[in-house]
């Protein structure tokens, strides 16, 4: 069926088609394929989840038959369907309706107004929580909310705020909903900030480590298996909305093997993923790493699955005692001897033929790890053909990745500085920071360099704030960290999403690139990436999203032709009533940005000059959506 206008192409019938018909054909396109051995196209055909044909309009004109959907790009920029390469999309999706999303919000006064309504819908026993993907930089105010003002928002529900994985902070009804008071001693690693007298002010601090804050989550209000099915998909939607089709799953704390992967396996079994999933299992307890590994080696091998999920390998942690948490407000930490285990744990894996992703943050820890990589590359080990990599990354040295080349290593980065970007370079100087990481280096010595959000918790998980961050080295502050020389173009980040991502789970031949034979994954972009003005590439979104034939987005002109959701569950979900992602125009923005500064610079002027000042409201009326 044609869905938008077709000059020029006339339907065959279903004889004349003779199983040569396909499931969408996308013409009066500006595609960017990938391919360099034809970077572009006007038009392509997908039948069977695989593209067929690509060129023109005459090209893809014997593939149209009766029940064909047409899709007119009118002109816009077609692209590869985009590849989060380190998304924690498994344990996001099993709590992601409950969540209130901060990403993309640009003043604390509009958070806090979502805030203080949200907790008015929330029923008694649940919690409004706020789980990440937002930075106080991004905010016109440039600060925290306080305990006091989620005191006066939210009296009675429980509310907690996570910003990264530097704190969180708690209304006194959450503070007495998870049990913390004046006896409740400090865990290990984090802080719980305490008044005058001894009680918990609201505030808990990861001191590096993020277990606090991870532990305190953990005893919210989870959501039933069958919301958990619901809230997953609509998940996945929000992120096909961005140009998402893959995604390679980090795994991460408190996300168990395989009791939290019930739900994407169930949904996968049913046929109702529509993002491609790639995942890594994470040893969760310490002090019994390798007996989870011998475990899972047992049970599952990489690449079990399909090519809607499929396991990828072991990590982002093999063993605790290695992990350096990346909380940049507090020092490096000091690890303590580690190599023992991890040694054990990478042989056991090398030995089984499981390739496994590290969470590195600093080179002192790279260096430590690439030390016992290189004993067992002594042994033939290393490299031996399965795929491994450093996450994050973000202080490696040039001696560091010339070590990873020999060893056959790969890189994934992830725009975490966007939104710690101030506070890392306030602790380590401008200079570390035009550095932070280094990728131009990783380029240059012929890695494998993939990109990524690390969202929900840290980053939000918007890709072009990511691509952003790569194209222009600017955090969502606005801050310049990286230099031009520190830099890449839009071809390389795109591919970076893309073309690299594939590379990390060995699926380069099929994935990340339009030609024939390769997955029917693709978006239409509302803008074009390669001619949008720099500051309004995070703005950027996806008008129609297409994962192997199936459209699984559609917004704009195509509304109405994606797959159908079930209802939000809960009723009171804040995605229900907010949605995921706040877009703002990158204008509309900038302006929002100069009002409530200069509303704050007049408060303060008045205030320092002894003039009487009306007590503010936690909100503005206007910000009431």
């Amino acid at each position: 069926m044609s869905v938008m206008p077709v000059g020029g192409i006339v339907p065959r019938t279903a004889e004349e088609a003779a199983g040569n018909a396909a499931d969408v054909v996308v013409r009066n396109a500006r595609i960017h394929t990938g391919d360099p051995r034809r970077p572009q196209a006007g038009a392509l055909a997908v039948r069977d989840g695989v593209i067929t044909a690509i060129g023109d309009d005459a090209d893809v004109a014997p593939f149209v038959g009766p029940s064909t959907t047409v899709v007119d790009a009118l002109g816009r920029r077609v692209v590869p369907g985009l590849n989060d390469a380190h998304l924690h999309v498994i344990r996001g999706g099993l709590s992601y309706v409950l969540e209130l999303r901060w990403d993309g919000v640009r003043s604390l006064r509009q958070a806090l107004a979502m805030l203080r309504e949200q907790a008015a819908r929330t029923p008694k026993g649940q919690w409004v929580r706020v789980v990440g993907g937002w930075s106080a930089e991004q905010f016109a105010e440039r600060r925290l909310p306080t305990p006091a003002e989620l005191n006066e928002a939210a009296p009675d529900t429980p509310v907690f705020v996570l910003h990264l994985y530097q704190s969180a902070i708690l209304n006194r009804a959450a503070l007495k909903a998870v049990g913390y008071d004046a006896t409740t001693p400090d865990p290990r690693g984090g802080q719980i900030v305490r008044g005058r007298n001894g009680e918990p002010n609201g505030m808990l601090l990861a001191a590096p480590s993020a277990l606090v804050l991870y532990s305190t989550l953990a005893k919210a209000p989870a959501l039933p298996p069958e919301d958990r099915k619901s809230s997953t998909r609509h998940f996945l939607r929000e992120l096909n909305r961005f140009g998402l089709t893959s995604a390679i799953d980090a795994a991460g704390g408190f996300q168990n093997f395989p009791e939290n992967y019930a739900t994407v396996t169930e949904l996968a079994r049913e046929g109702l993923l529509s993002l491609r999933i790639a995942y890594h299992l994470f040893p969760q307890t310490a002090g019994q790493e390798l007996d989870d590994l011998k475990r899972w080696i047992e049970m599952v091998r990489p690449e079990d699955g399909d090519e809607w999920l499929r396991l990828n390998g072991a990590g982002e942690n093999l063993t605790w005692a290695a992990a350096d948490f990346e909380n940049f407000a507090e020092p490096r930490p000091e690890l303590g001897s580690y190599e023992g285990e991890f040694e054990k744990a990478v042989r056991l894996l090398m030995e089984n033929g499981w390739g496994f992703r590290l969470h590195a943050t600093y080179d002192e820890t790279i260096r430590r790890d690439l030390a016992v990589f290189e004993k067992l590359a002594a042994e033939g080990l290393f490299p031996q053909g399965n795929r491994w990599l450093f996450d994050h990354a973000e202080t490696v040295s040039r001696e560091s990745l010339d070590r990873i080349a020999r060893l056959g290593g790969a890189l994934s980065v992830q725009n975490r500085l966007s939104f710690q970007g101030e506070t890392f370079t306030r602790r380590y100087g401008a200079g570390a920071a035009a550095e932070a990481p280094p990728i131009r280096a990783m380029l240059d010595r012929g890695l494998n360099v993939a990109a990524g959000t690390d969202a929900t918790r840290v980053s939000s998980y918007n890709p072009w704030v990511a691509l952003h961050w790569l194209v222009s080295g600017r955090t969502v502050g606005g801050l310049a960290m990286r230099p031009p020389q520190n830099r890449v173009d839009r071809a390389t980040a795109l591919a970076m999403y893309t073309t690299a991502g594939a590379a990390l789970t060995g699926e380069q031949d099929v994935k990340g690139v339009l030609r024939p034979g390769c997955y029917g994954d693709l978006a239409v972009l509302s803008d074009d990436f390669f001619t949008v003005p720099e500051q309004e590439i995070p703005h950027i979104e996806s008008v129609l999203t297409v994962v192997g034939g199936r459209i699984v987005h559609a917004a704009a002109e195509y509304e109405g032709l994606d797959e159908e959701l079930p209802p939000i569950s809960p009723a009171w979900s804040p995605v229900a009533r907010f949605g995921g992602y706040q877009s703002t125009g990158a204008r509309q923005a900038e302006l929002l940005g100069e009002v409530v500064a200069e509303s704050e610079l007049q408060r303060g002027w008045r205030v320092s000059r002894g003039q009487h000042v009306e007590r503010e409201l936690p909100f503005d009326p206007c910000f009431v959506l």
